[in-house]
C-alpha cells in the first residue's frame, strides 16, 4: 500500500540539524536541516527535505541522489569540472562518488530521494 506524505507534514517531523556525513564547511557559516520523511522497508531508499543557509560545503557522496530544488540557488562544482548554477524548480541527479563544492548562494530547500547501498 502506498503511503501518502504531504509537504505540510514536514512540521510533524523533527529535523536532523547536524551537518551531513561527508559535508565540510569551506566558506561562511552555513547551517543545514534534514527531514527524513520516508524510509523504504528494505532500507535501500530514503526521501525527505533538506534546507541550508548561505555558505559553501565540500561534499563527498557515497550514494545516488535525485534532487528537486524547491527554493533558493546553489552553484555545484564537481572537483576539476565547470560549476553549474541551479535554481528553484530545477531537478538534477548527484551520482555516487561525487566530490565537489555546494555553494549555497540563496537559502535552499530541496526534496531528495537517496538510494542507499
Amino acid at each position: 500500500m502506498a503511503r501518502i506524505i504531504k509537504h505540510g507534514e514536514i512540521s510533524t517531523v523533527t529535523p536532523i540539524t547536524d551537518d551531513l556525513e561527508g559535508w565540510v564547511v569551506t566558506e561562511g557559516t552555513p547551517s543545514m536541516k534534514t527531514w527524513i520523511m520516508h524510509s523504504s522497508e528494505d532500507g535501500t531508499m530514503i526521501s525527505g527535505y533538506w534546507e541550508a543557509t548561505p555558505g559553501t560545503y565540500h561534499a563527498t557522496y557515497t550514494d545516488y541522489e535525485f534532487v528537486h530544488l524547491i527554493q533558493g540557488e546553489i552553484v555545484i562544482a564537481e572537483d576539476g569540472k565547470k560549476p553549474v548554477t541551479l535554481r528553484a524548480g530545477d531537478a538534477f541527479v548527484v551520482e555516487a562518488g561525487f566530490s565537489g563544492s555546494w555553494k549555497i548562494v540563496e537559502s535552499v530547500r530541496k526534496h531528495f530521494d537517496i538510494r542507499l547501498k
